[in-house]
């Protein structure tokens, strides 16, 4: 008697018989999925910590866990209690967070004074509910406070400018870590344009003024400028949309900050808060008018 099948039972036959080639993700693909799941801002809480212990345990560039506390407390306090007037609701405290740390770095008081912490993290939050054009604030949070300091207290108030120095393995790590990030938020376009256009506008200016390269650009491996790099030039809610504004924004905010330092190469009369931080005053000028713009393109549109 002949055994006759089906064609649909003699493919199943055929397929069980045949192993898969569909190829699985390997181990690197698979953490690389699964941190697509992750919520961005808490990896960007991630790595505004390990730039923090990074700092404080090779340079302790905190000066005083006092001031974490307080800048902490300020931020995560203003952050609870407006979110709460303004939506009805305690928000995610990560925002809020970032910037506390942010402060704690960025800061340098005269002394051992606490208010610059305190007044900033006031600051930098309460500039998210005040300062807003069509729901959405304008300014990075932290970004807006310490410029502020700077152009109101001058005299009192300075920010971080110490470097890495040689110290090859902390930044190593910071940018791998960093790069990584920026890559998986979907910001990594931005963070390169800047420091590529930092690299070659102040090599330029440093060629223009007959000075040595090196000191112009050693900048960009410190602290302040993996702050600037990774969580202000960066922050999803105040870059604009699309991913060809948001290259030329980095660029214009690049070449603001060396028009900056030029004029103070050549000492023009600034406020003394541009020739203490150009990139965040170039940010704070140039970030808010370009989101302006975009906000309003996108509402005729």
């Amino acid at each position: 008697m002949a055994l006759s099948l089906s064609p649909s039972r003699s493919a199943d036959i055929v397929s069980d018989a045949i192993p898969a080639t569909t190829a699985q993700p390997n181990a690197l693909a698979r953490v690389w999925q699964r941190g697509s799941k992750i919520d961005p801002r808490y990896l960007i809480a991630f790595l505004i910590t390990l730039v923090l212990v990074a700092a404080q345990l090779r340079y302790h560039m905190v000066g005083g866990y006092d001031r974490l506390v307080v800048a902490l407390g300020v931020c995560l306090a203003t952050e609870a209690l407006l979110s709460w007037f303004d939506r009805g609701k305690v928000v995610n405290l990560l925002s809020a967070y970032i910037s506390g740390i942010s402060l704690t770095l960025l800061v340098k008081p005269q002394g051992g004074a606490l208010w610059p912490f305190v007044l900033g993290g006031f600051i930098a939050i309460s500039s998210k509910y005040v300062l807003r054009y069509r729901d959405n604030h304008l300014w990075n949070p932290t970004n807006f406070a310490v410029s502020a300091l700077l152009l109101l207290a001058a005299d009192r108030v300075s920010v971080l400018s110490h470097q890495f120095g040689n110290d090859i393995t902390t930044n190593l790590v910071i940018w791998i870590f960093g790069l990584i990030i920026a890559a998986r938020v979907g910001v990594l376009h931005i963070t390169v344009t800047y420091v590529a256009s930092f690299l070659i506008l102040n090599s330029l200016r440093a060629a223009a003024l007959g000075m040595p390269v090196l000191p112009e650009i050693a900048p960009i491996t410190g602290p302040m400028y993996q702050l600037f790099v990774f969580f202000m030039i960066t922050d999803p809610r105040t870059i604009v949309k699309g991913r060809r504004r948001q290259i030329v924004v980095a660029i214009l905010i690049a070449i603001m900050e060396t028009l900056i330092r030029f004029a103070a190469d050549n000492a023009w009369p600034l406020p003394t808060a541009f020739n203490v931080a150009p990139a965040f005053l170039a940010l704070a000028t140039v970030g808010p008018v370009a989101k302006w713009l975009d906000l309003r393109r996108l509402a005729y549109k």
